[in-house]
């Protein structure tokens, strides 16, 4: 199995720079915020954050291929950086501090979870800097969470085998309406013990640590997902699009536990 290290210590030098970034903007009176094509909202501190990660991506690792939500995609070549500089903008331009740049390494291959071929997050990082959190895994190596490499502890997925003792976490019911998915996704919130709308990275997050059970997202990009796709399946969870591939490639998230995936998706594809 090939050994990633050396691309997670890059993960972790990249998030240290985009971190210190984004907080120097963070709750700033001046931010600047423009609105994309795609009605979305981009800071300045979105755009920077991107600039820097890439250009030390340029110096660190040249033969690699570049994607990112601001600038999209630059080189070609079996491995892949992905990277959003701050998933949950609104949520920053707000001063909510969840928030968080996410990096991931992919590369090109067979994937060992039984997804397709193609690429297949091999590394990846979430931080959080306003809430002084972040989780990173590597493939076959496990996922972990802390202030460093030297000071993490492992993730694991909760044990919870019943959806009626479950915890279900989403990020908003218009997205589900317009998908055509919305008297699934309710009856799934009426089956379960609990519901919570975090939102972003951060319920990915907690099915990794095993505080949350399930979560699910209708409508996602590859950045959103590569770096949480890896996360959690490092740590004992399944990632799937709502379609059931494996992996972030369906344009949609689903993760869990892995006890409970395949209900879950069963009520999320109820009468789609």
């Amino acid at each position: 199995m090939p050994d990633y290290h050396d691309d997670l210590r890059l993960c972790h030098v990249l998030a240290d720079a985009a971190d210190a970034a984004t907080m120097d903007r963070f709750r700033s009176l001046d931010l600047k915020v423009e609105t994309k094509p795609d009605m979305t909202p981009v800071t300045e501190a979105d755009k920077a954050a991107e600039e820097l990660i890439r250009g030390n991506l340029k110096r660190a690792r040249p033969r690699d291929a570049i994607l990112g939500e601001e600038y999209g995609i630059e080189g070609t070549g079996p491995r892949r950086w992905v990277i959003d500089p701050i998933d949950g903008t609104k949520n920053y331009v707000r001063g909510v501090p969840v928030w968080a740049t996410l990096i991931a390494l992919m590369e090109a291959g067979p994937s060992e979870d039984g997804g397709e071929g193609g690429f297949q997050p091999r590394v990846g990082v979430v931080s959080a800097p306003a809430l002084g959190r972040r989780w990173w895994a590597a493939k076959g190596h496990g996922a972990y969470t802390g202030r460093s490499l030297s000071s993490a502890s492992r993730l694991k997925v909760s044990g919870v085998s019943r959806l009626s003792d479950a915890s279900f976490a989403y990020s908003s019911l218009g997205g589900w309406e317009e998908e055509g998915r919305l008297d699934g996704f309710l009856d799934l919130t009426r089956a379960v013990w609990r519901t919570r709308g975090y939102g972003d990275f951060w319920p990915y997050m907690m099915v990794a640590e095993g505080s949350v059970d399930l979560c699910a997202e209708p409508e996602l990009s590859l950045w959103d997902m590569a770096a949480p796709a890896i996360i959690v399946t490092e740590s004992g969870g399944r990632f799937t699009g709502l379609d059931g591939r494996p992996g972030p490639h369906s344009g949609n998230a689903a993760a869990s536990n892995g006890r409970l995936h395949d209900e879950l998706l069963g009520y999320l594809n109820q009468r789609y």
